[in-house]
């Protein structure tokens, strides 16, 4: 039986977040089962911003770890960093060459991100949305998991897919690209920060009490419940508009302490803000120990991470590959009739044939 395969990735710029796990890796680890599924740490997309180098290779594979130490099992998907694969950025720039420049002008993410880096706004900021397609149509997804502030981008690759390249140069009966679908998660989809229920938490915050990191030790979680920003009133609610701290904080407990939606808001509907801050830190410490213990046990055995990704790679590359080359033929490009993945003794023995 063939499973419907999805694609998404998260960005080694800092330290996953409990937003990172519940709004997009628990996803993923329960999808795994049912669907075939490629995760990649996109690391060419992590240098759209000014960054450190040190600290994006260090990331990256902290960011990979992460992924196994949430329940990602190699055994049901295929891990793997994004810069492994050259054909993510050979089709970018076939699909560059045919997006028109006004459908990346406007995109939302690049309006807000170009008015915070001001005159500094790279050229890949700007055209990160079409590597963004790159990844996801290279791998022949039927799905891509996404939060709503991820549709318009998951949009363009569709209208990229579609309108560009299956209506110009292939057609309707064996389409080059097949043209994925969003799937939306709900429950946990969009943990907000601590600091302002308004904005979704971010690993680009500057202010960082305002997000609970996956390796936050009991004490550095504890620090920063207690300065998450609450109000005045008495109980937690959902879905009240005028408290949004108060959502976002029962929806974290909710979630982690495995109660639920309906239970957690009975249990916590007259509650204190001081005893509720109290049993949500103990319900994070909680969740994220496992994570922790597991995380540490991968990054002392770089041997089995490396193993795994190299594997990942492998799998990804025969895939992404195919997909490039249909794409190259339908374009109009000669194929290359040599591998570029030989080694340097392969190499001297075509060139001395």
């Amino acid at each position: 039986m063939i499973r419907p395969r999805i694609l998404s990735g998260a960005q080694p710029t800092g330290a996953l977040h409990i937003g990172n796990w519940l709004g997009a890796i628990r996803n993923w680890a329960e999808l795994q089962h049912s669907h075939e599924t490629f995760l990649c740490v996109v690391d060419l997309h992590a240098i759209t911003a000014a960054h450190d180098p040190i600290e994006l290779l260090k990331n990256t594979r902290t960011t990979a770890a992460l992924y196994l130490a949430c329940g990602i099992d190699p055994e049901h998907s295929t891990v793997f960093i994004q810069s492994h694969i050259s054909a993510h950025s050979e089709l970018c720039w076939l699909l560059n060459c045919v997006t028109p420049l006004n459908w990346l002008e406007r995109m939302i993410q690049f309006k807000e991100k170009s008015i915070k880096q001001g005159n500094n706004v790279s050229i890949g900021l700007l055209d990160y949305p079409v590597m963004m397609a790159a990844d996801i149509l290279l791998y022949n997804a039927d799905f891509v998991p996404v939060g709503e502030d991820q549709k318009q981008h998951l949009e363009l690759a569709r209208d990229i897919a579609q309108q560009r390249i299956n209506s110009r140069f292939g057609n309707p009966e064996k389409p080059i690209f097949k043209v994925p679908q969003a799937l939306i998660m709900k429950e946990g989809a969009r943990i907000m920060s601590l600091s302002d229920g308004r904005n979704k938490m971010s690993k680009s915050d500057p202010d960082i009490n305002s997000r609970i990191t996956l390796l936050d030790n009991p004490d550095l979680v504890t620090k920063k419940i207690k300065r998450a920003k609450t109000d005045s009133t008495i109980g937690l609610e959902f879905g009240n508009p005028s408290r949004p701290e108060a959502d976002n904080l029962l929806t974290i407990y909710a979630i982690l302490s495995g109660k639920g939606m309906e239970v957690a808001s009975l249990e916590c509907a007259e509650m204190g803000w001081g005893t509720f801050k109290r049993i949500l830190t103990e319900a994070i410490v909680s969740a994220l120990h496992p994570i922790q213990t597991k995380y540490k046990e991968l990054m002392n055995d770089p041997k089995y991470l490396d193993d795994i990704l190299r594997k990942g790679s492998l799998k990804a590359c025969m895939v992404a590959d195919e997909t490039l080359g249909r794409v190259q033929d339908a374009l109009g490009f000669l194929r290359k009739e040599y591998s570029s993945s030989l080694n340097p003794e392969e190499i001297r023995e075509v060139l001395q044939r």
